[in-house]
């Protein structure tokens, strides 16, 4: 059997990893098709990230129109070193100081999820990512759309452009890699 070498790397790993929350909203979420399950996703992924250090970016958009981000998403994400940007733009790469921070991280996997809504801000972002030499990874059950038909044709559009589309426990395990992380425990206790 012949050994194939190639550039592409298949495999996440932690430290290329840079998460990126998008529009969680107070205005914008509850019009989202089931939204709880996906809040929950996101609260359970963010913890978990936590627990592995992987850097959190939250993008907010037009808060004066949407709001905040959910309180219970700013809970779990005080006291972490999250960063947090707005913008006006569909696309976080759109935005400078957002996009600035980004390539200052110097990381070459962007993980993102509850991208509200999945076929206007997730998409968007995940294609300039993709023009930009970085691989996006869409977290499938933490991302939503007010319509399921409009995620999930934003999500075969995305895979098709080169995209990662993963779960949120796959991707916890995936960056945690052993049972003998110090992270294991508190990841396996969180997707229980």
């Amino acid at each position: 059997m012949s050994t194939m070498i190639t550039d592409r790397t298949y495999r996440i790993a932690r430290e290329n990893t840079q998460a990126m929350i998008i529009d969680v909203q107070e205005r914008l979420t509850p019009h989202i098709y089931d939204h709880e399950n996906i809040v929950k996703k996101t609260v359970t992924l963010i913890k978990g990230l936590q627990a592995l250090n992987i850097p959190i970016m939250l993008n907010e958009q037009y808060k004066k129109g949407l709001g905040d981000t959910l309180p219970e998403i700013r809970e779990v994400l005080e006291g972490d070193n999250a960063k947090s940007f707005e913008k006006v733009t569909f696309s976080a790469c759109d935005n400078d100081d957002s996009w600035h921070y980004l390539a200052q991280q110097n990381r070459s996997i962007v993980l993102f999820w509850l991208g509200v809504e999945t076929h206007v801000c997730v998409l968007q972002t995940a294609l300039d990512l993709l023009d930009n030499g970085m691989q996006p990874v869409i977290i499938g059950d933490a991302v939503g759309s007010r319509f399921p038909y409009d995620k999930k044709q934003a999500i075969r559009r995305i895979r098709r452009a080169g995209g990662v589309i993963t779960t949120v426990e796959t991707i916890l395990f995936e960056l945690c890699r052993s049972s003998q992380d110090p992270a294991f425990k508190t990841i396996s206790n969180l997707i229980k």
